[in-house]
């Protein structure tokens, strides 16, 4: 039954960012060069498409703000969270330096924005992972912030949404940073226990210990086209194995084939889709006679 809500194909107009709001990593500039087919796009027509190629349909990374724009309701979100700072509890040579000079890059307090917002006027916690940021990778505050979004879902018995984007746990952080992946993954456990819906959606790139720990169990698991995702990079499976993957390993396409994934949606279909799955699952109260 899943499956056949996202085989309708149901056309929706978007309303482009406004260049004043948007916080993007477009260069500047009225032209830019698709990295996949190698195509140069204005950069305006390239935003009024959400960051996706017109020529080649390609992907492009956003950065969180920018899905925050897309997803939600318009002025609906408020984030959390935002006075967490990540410290060097390993003294790891010029760590926060680069953490300060990536708060100054994108304006996040670290790799993942998080907050309360609507969707299609349903209340939602929303996570939104940010490449952009130590690529995205896992640490203390990334794992504490996910934490207490998944917690805020549940006081609010409202749904809880992810985008994952990230290289994998952060090596800075050594074992604090893998602890992240028990602690998200049992505060989801207690999300579930409540009878709530946790909706994790897979962008490009979000491997390692992310994609094995809470970007990996959700009720429903969907990913936007060709997005990369798995754990180990391919030569060292294929190292590990002795056998050729396919050329299409690890893509979300190939996963989906493979039961991993339960949809594969356009980005210009994300909000539509997954706002219906939250109105199928809403609680209401029933009233007893």
């Amino acid at each position: 039954m899943i499956r056949d809500i996202f085989r309708n194909n149901h056309k929706k107009k978007y309303v482009a960012i406004p260049a004043d709001k948007a916080k993007n990593d477009v260069p500047e500039g009225i032209m830019m060069k698709c990295p996949e087919c190698r195509k140069n796009v204005f950069t305006k027509d390239l935003m009024k498409n959400l960051k996706v190629c017109p020529s080649c349909d390609h992907h492009m990374k956003m950065t969180a703000f920018e899905r925050m724009e897309i997803f939600l309701d318009e002025n609906s979100f408020v984030s959390m969270d935002n006075h967490l700072q990540t410290v060097n509890p390993l003294n790891f040579p010029s760590y926060t330096e680069k953490v300060k000079s990536d708060v100054k890059k994108t304006g996040l307090n670290e790799a993942v924005l998080t907050g309360v917002g609507a969707l299609e006027e349903q209340k939602v916690v929303v996570a939104i992972m940010d490449s952009h940021f130590r690529m995205g990778s896992m640490g203390s505050v990334v794992g504490e912030k996910i934490t207490r979004a998944i917690e805020k879902a549940t006081e609010l018995r409202v749904p809880f949404i992810i985008f994952t984007a990230s290289g994998g746990a952060r090596m800075q952080e050594g074992v604090l940073s893998l602890m992240q992946m028990a602690k998200t993954s049992v505060a989801l456990k207690r999300h579930s226990d409540q009878g709530q819906l946790y909706i994790s959606i897979l962008t490009h790139p979000t491997t390692g210990g992310v994609s094995a720990s809470f970007a990996s169990v959700g009720d429903i698991n969907l990913a936007e086209p060709k997005a990369l995702i798995g754990f180990a990079g391919r030569r060292v499976i294929e190292q590990t194995v002795r056998e050729k993957l396919p050329e299409d390993f690890q893509t979300a396409e190939f996963l989906l084939d493979h039961g991993q994934l339960d949809a594969v949606v356009h980005r210009k279909d994300m909000r539509e889709k997954v706002s219906l799955l939250v109105k199928m699952h809403v609680h209401k109260e029933v009233t007893t006679w």
